[in-house]
């Protein structure tokens, strides 16, 4: 479990420390190495009086048993006078216990407005005084901890007590806002609600329970969370008599009491009132984020999409809401939909397949890994979702001026909907040329939201794949705009009944870190003061990468993980994954579409809905068609293989140098079009076209036309062109060192 923790070269901060709590936080920290500055105004609980007797009696005890102590007098509401006694003795401030408080406890019709701004003025603007003169020393240093000092009366209310209750609710509310603003800078704060015997205690407890109450006996937690090696942050801590435990939000489901066409009324509030206030299937929120994202999804409910979708299983026309020309926030709707986008490239090869495979949780644990993970796999495949990398190059500035009527905060917006369709499986390497527009502008009342579509084209300007985005920015709306789309895709609610199957998966801490190398470098998920200023604890997991997931987890179940069954996808965000959680992902089959839902496994939230996958009915046979010699389609290998078979008839004794059956598979634009043999292990050899007539080749070489003409003329070198994809091996793959001696007189063909 480790050894004492020390705070050895540590100064440490107590306000109100010369009695109770502060006290004894004092003499512990002192005993554990810490130099400390024993603040303590010196009057009484009601914030009457001054003496320096009470920090002075604390020093001198602390320095009696050899340790290092300096007293200060002055009122916590003067933070930066406090600081300045750490800084002018210690040359440094790294810990702040913000303990000092006093009571004027006064029934609510009998609160006075001076009992009112005494209690605020010395806990709440007294721990922020003190909080912020140190924080600046404490980013420099790129260490501290703060403790903030709440109570059970500011966290369920007391009789007597508005006042004081008050000014420690908000205490926490300040204590979850600088763990969100100092992750950064290696910063801790929390709050702690402690019941110890204290002159503040003794006015509302027997005297017995206060004797047992000892302060000893709530100090350790203090220590504990401020420790270097406590990374914990943003907690709320119950803590008394030995006793400790961690208080959390909790939420109800709850309810919509509205519908699009029907209002929302007083009546409609009170019918559903048992489920508004109904705890059995209680969530547990932990940032401001997650109800923002809540509510975007109670408008997709409504109109049936986050957008405003056809819904109703009805397949969305190509008709854009007749939004208006109107200009508000960035967003001047005409000029954006008129935009012509410049065409993007995405150039790729198997080392970017095999990264975004990997950042969307293939592992080495998988069964058949090799065909996701390894170039040289006899069936090496591109994941279908990975489409979505060349659709979001040629998305990079849409929302930062990149094209006219559309410039606003990027930090506003959210990715509310994704639709992907594939018309072939991706080739491992290659150029993709991407097509974006503004396909939509919808005016939801709290934002905008922007549907934008993209097609993208092969090298052969073949469709490969269709991404449409329905992109949210919140605080955009209000233009009086069309409040729903015809263009967005819809989507589809799963079937009443229990799941037909489901996998549930571990994210890395590291998964989003990883899956930004993709190409989505947002600082929301990897940078800690970034994530707060969206209103997250930390950075969240791209809501791509559990698409990713979940594409896998049908791809695996349903389709036996042959890409190219997959036909389309479609998705709704309605909450973020953390790095580190469980994605558990439910699946329902009607024919060829397979219905899931994805939730979290650790808190049971929801994170992906609406979503579907359909497959192509007569996907992913493996069938071989082979041109023959007086196809339409002339391939420049098939030249070379008869003239290699003629050079072949005046070559002896190759067959036995060789003695291996090789068969090759010439393809193009990624299908098979002809076969051959070299099937050097019968008498002096022989290639023919066609497959291996002792059924099974050695090592067989898979390669494009061209690629074999560049090959055997010596243009492509045979390990780059397998380590680049454009050659595949199966078999014996170190047999190919033998194809050396077969080629060797190229120069003549």
């Amino acid at each position: 479990m480790g050894g004492p923790l020390r705070f050895d070269g540590k100064v440490v901060l107590v306000t109100g420390a010369g009695q109770g709590l502060g006290r004894q936080y004092a003499l512990q920290f002192a005993e554990r190495g810490a130099a400390v500055v024993v603040n303590d105004l010196g009057g009484s609980f009601k914030g009457e009086g001054q003496s320096t007797r009470a920090a002075d009696t604390v020093v001198e005890e602390i320095r009696a048993k050899g340790g290092k102590a300096v007293a200060n007098y002055d009122s916590v509401e003067f933070g930066e006078k406090l600081v300045e006694t750490a800084i002018k003795e210690f040359g440094r401030i790294d810990i702040v216990i913000n303990n000092a408080g006093i009571l004027r406890d006064k029934s609510f019709a009998r609160i006075s407005d001076l009992d009112w701004d005494l209690i605020h003025k010395v806990h709440l603007r007294g721990s922020f005084s003190v909080s912020r003169a140190a924080w600046p020393h404490m980013r420099k240093n790129n260490f501290g901890r703060i403790i903030m000092t709440t109570s059970v009366a500011g966290i369920f209310g007391n009789f007597g007590q508005a006042n004081y209750s008050a000014a420690k609710m908000g205490l926490v509310g300040l204590s979850n806002t600088l763990s969100l603003e100092g992750k950064k800078y290696n910063i801790t704060c929390n709050a702690i609600a402690p019941t110890a015997g204290s002159r503040l205690t003794e006015t509302v407890m027997p005297p017995e329970l206060v004797a047992a109450l000892k302060p000893e006996y709530v100090a350790p937690l203090v220590l504990y969370l401020c420790h270097e090696g406590t990374q914990d942050t943003g907690g709320l801590f119950e803590v008394g008599a030995g006793w400790i435990a961690k208080l959390r939000w909790q939420r109800t489901i709850g309810a919509v009491c509205r519908t699009s066409t029907v209002p929302m009324t007083p009546e409609s509030v009170r019918d559903q009132w048992d489920k508004i206030t109904d705890f059995s299937e209680a969530i547990h929120p932990v940032s401001a984020a997650e109800t923002t994202h809540h509510l975007i999804g109670v408008l997709g409910e409504l109109d049936g999409g986050t957008g405003g979708g056809t819904g109703g299983g009805k397949q969305a026309s190509s008709k854009p809401s007749q939004s208006g020309g109107g200009v508000d926030d960035g967003i001047n709707i005409e000029a954006a939909m008129a935009a012509k986008i410049k065409p993007t490239q995405y150039v790729y090869t198997p080392k970017e397949a095999i990264l975004y495979a990997l950042s969307v949780g293939y592992t080495t644990k998988d069964a058949d890994y090799l065909k996701f993970l390894y170039e040289g796999a006899e069936d090496f495949s591109v994941v279908p979702s990975f489409a979505i990398l060349a659709s979001q190059n040629s998305s990079v500035g849409l929302f930062s001026g990149g094209i006219p009527g559309i410039n606003i905060d990027i930090t506003k917006i959210l990715h509310g909907e994704q639709y992907m369709e594939l018309y072939k499986p991706f080739a491992p390497s290659g150029t993709l040329t991407s097509q974006a527009r503004i396909a939509d502008i919808v005016d939801k009342g709290v934002g905008a939201l922007i549907v934008i579509d993209v097609e993208t084209f092969d090298e052969h300007k073949e469709k490969v794949a269709f991404n449409q985005s329905a992109i949210m920015v919140v605080g955009a709306g209000g233009f009086k705009g069309a409040k729903s789309s015809e263009v967005l895709k819809p989507m589809m609610k799963p079937p009443a009944r229990a799941p037909d199957a489901s996998i549930a998966e571990k994210t890395s801490v590291d998964q989003a870190a990883l899956y930004r190398l993709t190409g989505d470098r947002n600082p929301l998920h990897i940078d800690p003061s970034f994530a707060a200023m969206g209103g997250f604890k930390q950075p969240i997991l791209h809501g791509m990468c559990s698409f990713g997931f979940a594409t896998r987890h049908v791809l695996k179940t349903y389709a036996n993980n042959d890409v190219s069954k997959i036909k389309a996808i479609k998705v709704r965000f309605s909450k973020p994954v953390l790095p580190g959680e469980t994605i558990h992902t439910d699946m329902w089959k009607e024919g060829k579409r397979i219905y899931f839902q994805c939730k979290v496994a650790e808190t049971g939230v929801v994170v992906l809905t609406g979503a579907y996958v359909d497959l192509y009915e007569e996907a992913g046979t493996g069938e071989i068609t082979t041109k023959s010699s007086n196809s339409s389609m002339a391939l420049k290998s098939e030249a070379i293989f008869n003239a290699i078979v003629e050079q072949f008839k005046t070559r002896k004794g190759v067959a036995k140098k060789i003695n291996s059956v090789f068969g090759f598979e010439i393809t193009q634009d990624g299908k098979t079009v002809a076969e051959w043999t070299a099937d050097m292990k019968t008498g002096e050899g022989s290639i023919y076209q066609g497959g291996p007539k002792s059924g099974k080749a050695d090592c067989t070489i898979v390669i494009s036309d061209d690629n074999f003409v560049d090959l055997v003329s010596g243009k492509l070198n045979g390990q780059q062109a397998f380590m680049t994809g454009k050659m595949k091996l199966k078999g014996n793959i170190m047999l190919a060192q033998k194809l050396g001696e077969l080629f060797k007189d190229q120069s003549k063909l």
